[in-house]
């Protein structure tokens, strides 16, 4: 593609944002709010389509705080639960928000997320950031002496722009731009999936209040969600190993899920009257982890950083929760420089937070001890209220849930060892489910 160059000089900024997503529209009217001159690059246009429908209660003071939460439920729906169905228990399991151990966060709503990101990032323009859609950054080059950066963008038209910042953002999702440029991202030795997904129409819901839970549906090879939203749309994902996907062979991806739906009866049977609406997508490299969280001058948010199973519905939660978490570090780090250092060391041990108290959980979720404890959790030492707090998101406050799940961790613990042929092969299941497949990233 030939470029042109828009300007022989960059533009000043004081941050500047890469990508306009949850992360990039919640950090940028922060910091404007605060009298920095902000300025987001956004590689799409929006609306655009998105996964990740599903929102966690603890995401709504965030929506208050940043003034948008009234529009966010306008397009919502309600989600008062998420659900587990198993093919090895006879019974569903129900968690209701409600029961956490903070009741005054009793639900969440599943968005389109198309809508939502786009709510987001008008709000950031009304709140005084400059916002620029149809810039794809490119390149990155690091002044010296802390002296900030030069970050160099293409426009849809492929006019070069160049802008100067004192500090930046990497918001840019699953294009991981820093990571990708400094090479410190690496797949997640802990975990590896795939996700195949699509929206239908005509899907089987729970009644009344129930209707806009998430259910997670486990099976052989992995999990479905369904996601119900507005207008009588559904989200139907299945996160699977790579070694499942390479079983697809001819088959295109709406066969593909949907021969694997069948699979599960549970799942086939709420969908047996539905029908995609959208073209099925794919995507691969689902959980990856970067060496860094920042660097003297950057940093990195959100999904730019790490991405986990999306099981438990926190990657919004945790890619606005960076951002609230980064305005502080780089509010610090311009008004006291002296200061920097710590801030952005505080910054980079709450950034690592979120990611590791739900990966355990996650790694596990799979195993026969963990799916039994959920599929029938006890209350002992409030351990089911700490359980439905870290599902609610609520891991960033000052519930005091940290003795409970660590209690968990020893019942966990426990049930493992009271079986020990069924824990070793689990072990050994997971190693083998989780083992790098060359080219699993399968396309469309």
């Amino acid at each position: 593609m030939h470029t042109t160059t828009a300007a022989t000089h960059p533009q000043h900024c004081d941050v500047l944002v890469i990508g306009g997503g949850p992360a990039g529209s919640t950090i940028a009217p922060l910091l404007a709010e605060r009298g920095y001159h902000v300025v987001v690059l956004e590689k799409a246009h929006h609306p655009r389509f998105h996964i990740g429908e599903s929102l966690l209660p603890a995401n709504m003071p965030l929506f208050d705080r940043l003034g948008v939460g009234d529009e966010i439920r306008s397009i919502g729906m309600e989600k008062w639960g998420a659900e587990f169905v198993s093919p090895h228990h006879t019974h569903k399991q129900v968690f209701d928000f409600a029961d956490a151990w903070d009741k005054t966060l009793p639900m969440a709503y599943q968005v389109p997320r198309a809508q939502f990101d786009e709510i987001l990032i008008r709000n950031a323009a009304k709140k005084g950031a400059e916002i620029h859609e149809g810039y794809r950054a490119k390149d990155v080059t690091f002044l010296p002496d802390g002296q900030g950066a030069r970050v160099t963008a293409v426009r849809d038209d492929s006019v070069q722009t160049e802008w100067q910042a004192k500090f930046v953002v990497d918001a840019s999702g699953r294009d991981t731009f820093l990571a990708h440029k400094m090479q410190i991202k690496h797949r997640n030795p802990k975990h590896n999936s795939m996700a195949v997904y699509g929206h239908m129409c005509g899907a089987a819901r729970n009644a009344g209040q129930a209707e806009g839970n998430i259910t997670i549906f486990w099976f052989d090879h992995g999990w479905f969600w369904f996601i119900p939203l507005r207008d009588g749309v559904t989200s139907i994902g299945m996160v699977t190993w790579p070694y499942h996907m390479k079983t697809r062979g001819e088959r295109n991806l709406e066969q593909f899920l949907t021969d694997n739906v069948q699979t599960c009866m549970p799942l086939a049977e709420r969908l047996r009257d539905a029908a995609f609406v959208n073209t099925v997508a794919a995507t691969g490299n689902y959980s990856y982890s970067s060496h860094r969280t920042h660097g003297q001058n950057y940093v990195l948010l959100g999904d730019a950083y790490t991405f986990i199973d999306p099981v438990f519905s926190s990657g919004v939660l945790l890619a606005m929760q960076s951002a609230v978490m980064a305005t502080e570090a780089i509010d610090t780090a311009l008004r006291y420089p002296a200061k920097a250092a710590m801030a952005l060391k505080q910054f980079d041990q709450q950034m690592r937070k979120g990611p590791r108290e739900f990966s355990w959980f996650i790694y596990r979720v799979t195993n026969p001890a963990m799916r039994d404890l959920f599929m029938g959790p006890s209350n002992i030492f409030r351990v089911k209220e700490a359980l439905l707090s870290l599902l609610a998101g609520d891991i960033y406050g000052k519930t005091p849930i940290w003795a409970s799940l660590r209690i968990m961790k020893v019942i966990y613990t426990i049930a493992s060892l009271r079986h020990p042929t069924r824990a070793f092969r689990a072990w050994r299941t997971r190693r083998h489910n989780i083992r790098p497949i060359a080219e699993t990233e399968s396309s469309s």
